[in-house]
């Protein structure tokens, strides 16, 4: 635990416009690696799953990208791979870093814009929320015809960690 920065919580909300890998549908989830690997429930019969699960990540390298995997579960062979993407959080934990307090809910520190480096769709906000700083993002798939993921991150502080 003492080489721990502290742990990001990634708030995996939704597929927009997966890819179908079965008659007319999909049974999607995802698998976010940074380290140790987490994965969301499985959304049966749905191109645009609902998942809404809470992962957390314990971070060591905040130069270490975060890699998500979307797949279709498949019962009688193995899982069909609907994309992936990446991600940094530097930019996350660079605004994490100005130690900004008392805020109004809505204030955006930082933005992060997309480029052909990033898998962003999007323009990401890094903004203040219930007193903490989060970011929201839309991540385009690749390696795949469509979709998109939607998810946000938050930092959680550990005692006896490193701290940022």
């Amino acid at each position: 635990m003492e080489n721990w920065l502290g742990l990001l919580r990634i708030h995996i909300k939704r597929g927009v416009n997966l890819a179908i890998r079965d008659a007319l549908s999909s049974d999607p989830y995802v698998v976010v690696k940074m380290g140790k690997q987490l994965k969301t429930h499985v959304v049966s019969h749905n191109v645009n799953p609902e998942w809404n699960d809470l992962l957390t990540l314990t971070v060591s390298n905040f130069n270490t990208p975060v890699k998500l995997f979307a797949y279709d579960k498949d019962t009688f062979s193995f899982d069909d791979s609907m994309g992936d993407a990446e991600f940094e959080i530097s930019p996350y934990l660079k605004a994490l870093k100005m130690g900004l307090k008392g805020l109004p809910n809505g204030t955006i520190i930082s933005k992060v814009q997309p480029n052909r480096h990033n898998c962003l769709a999007e323009e990401s906000k890094i903004y203040f929320s219930n007193g903490k700083v989060v970011q929201d993002m839309v991540l385009r798939l690749r390696n795949v015809e469509c979709g998109e993921i939607e998810l946000q991150l938050q930092w959680i502080d550990v005692p006896n960690s490193k701290g940022l």
